[in-house]
């Protein structure tokens, strides 16, 4: 039975595993009930993909732009993120711009990273993850979630780099930590920012 909060959704969501009843989930909520009124009061406001706001990439600010007479992809110039179409388009452009620049910036990290530990990355892909950052299969296909690309980019190169090392050790032993410090610079500063700050992405659009 598990009870958290979902940034990205504004609320809580309750987990029971399939023998349990309801009423014991129901009974959790109402034990945690200020605990679950404190966090949700906490969580930062919500900021959609619209004309005029802020977004961050690779940890510098970007200010949406939209320009509805042009044509083309979104390009970022200068500080803002320029996206063209109609309006009712711009929030689903913008993802799309933000999903492929993460895969632009995670596809040659994470193969750079591979072959220093003569190791070979299979699939890649990105998507919106809620639970976790990047994952590793047995068979060496990575997942990622595209809004590592929001983070300063020690703390994306971090978690390339966590998910790398799994390719070689499986578990959070000694030597798969020391293997991950070696691909990357900055370690602990990267965990302690995603710590503090990651549950913040998800806010965004």
């Amino acid at each position: 039975m598990n009870l958290r909060i979902d940034p990205s959704a504004g609320g809580a969501v309750l987990t029971l595993p399939l023998d349990a009843p309801l009423e014991e989930g129901i009974g959790l909520a109402r034990q945690k009930a200020h605990w679950l009124i404190s966090r949700l009061d906490a969580l930062p406001p919500h900021i959609p993909f619209t004309d005029g706001a802020e977004v961050p990439v690779l940890g510098r600010p970007h200010r949406v732009r939209h320009l509805p007479g042009r044509r083309g992809v979104v390009r970022s110039e200068d500080g803002e993120l320029l996206v063209s179409g109609r309006p009712e388009h711009l929030s689903r452009r913008l993802v799309d711009w933000l999903r492929q620049e993460a895969k632009r910036q995670i596809v040659p990290r994470a193969e750079a990273k591979a072959a220093l530990i003569d190791r070979r990355v299979g699939r890649i892909t990105v998507r919106d993850t809620r639970s976790r950052w990047g994952s590793c299969s047995a068979n060496g296909n990575l997942s990622f979630c595209w809004r590592l690309v929001m983070t300063p980019e020690d703390v994306l190169d971090y978690v390339v780099a966590h998910e790398v090392a799994h390719l070689k050790y499986r578990s959070h032993g000694p030597r798969f930590w020391q293997t991950a410090g070696k691909l990357t610079r900055d370690m602990e500063e990267a965990r302690a920012w995603l710590l503090q700050h990651g549950e913040t992405l998800h806010r965004y659009g």
